[in-house]
């Protein structure tokens, strides 16, 4: 059965129901989407509107109280569901959630950001070493694995506009470029460019200079899928006409 998963980094989940964000559920009803950056704690979330259509929610919220966080609403209930990857300094932030549907794994993930200064980034490459492990872990028992997320890395100069300004910004940086090569070649397909190699297909945009009615944005939301789906994968796509945050929805269509 073919179903939709949808990665959509909502920049504070409440900012975005004011700006529609559950008529836009309601028209879509995804089969599980996947939300970073809620910025809430769960009992700030307004969960019962999703529960009252028949999903399932699950909350993994940072300490910090508006900072962070991810969660996951899904039509079938997960046979499992696990919060963090058992590292403090991480899992403190909520930044990733794992949920198992039968033999599909689904990782949620919210990415740091390197862009607040040196501290930072190195925070965010040690996050990224801390997930490779963790997934080359999992692979071990769990091979078909999906994971979604804002990365908050642009893979290559067709992901961003106007590269040659970016190279030395986070986000851009040839580590992070490099991490995301990595990541693909020990078993992963950047499910986007499976289907579609165009330009000018970006999931982030600044507020600043009118940068999103200009289309300078940056390709940083992705679902990684595991080399074991490919046969699996429908198609994807990037929603750019969908507006209640800076980033917009990313989607896979999978038969489970």
């Amino acid at each position: 059965m073919e179903r939709t998963i949808i990665s959509y980094n909502v920049n504070g989940i409440r900012a975005a129901v004011r700006k529609g964000f559950n008529e836009w559920f309601e028209d879509v009803k995804p089969d599980v989407l996947l939300i970073q950056e809620t910025k809430a704690w769960e009992e700030d979330i307004n969960t019962d509107f999703y529960e009252a259509m028949g999903y399932h929610c699950f909350v993994h919220s940072a300490q910090k109280k508006g900072y962070s966080g991810v969660m996951a609403i899904c039509k079938e209930k997960p046979n499992h569901v696990e919060y963090g990857i058992g590292e403090t300094r991480f899992d403190a932030e909520g930044r990733l959630m794992r949920l198992d549907f039968g033999e599909i794994t689904i990782i949620n993930s919210y990415f740091p950001s390197g862009t607040t200064g040196d501290i930072r980034q190195d925070f965010k490459y040690e996050y990224l070493d801390a997930v490779q492990e963790y997934i080359d872990a999992l692979k071990q028992t769990r091979p078909k694995i999906v994971i979604a997320g804002d990365f908050n890395i642009c893979h290559k100069a067709i992901d961003i506009s106007r590269p040659e300004k970016k190279k030395n910004v986070s986000g851009f940086l040839p580590a992070e470029r490099a991490w995301v090569s990595e990541f693909l070649e020990r078993g992963f397909m950047d499910a986007f460019r499976t289907f579609d190699q165009s330009p000018d297909k970006y999931s982030w945009w600044s507020y600043r200079a009118n940068a999103r009615a200009k289309n300078l944005g940056w390709r940083i939301d992705y679902l990684m899928v595991s080399v074991p789906l490919k046969d699996q994968m429908q198609g994807a796509g990037i929603h750019q006409d969908i507006v209640h945050s800076d980033h917009c929805p990313v989607s896979l269509k999978i038969d489970f």
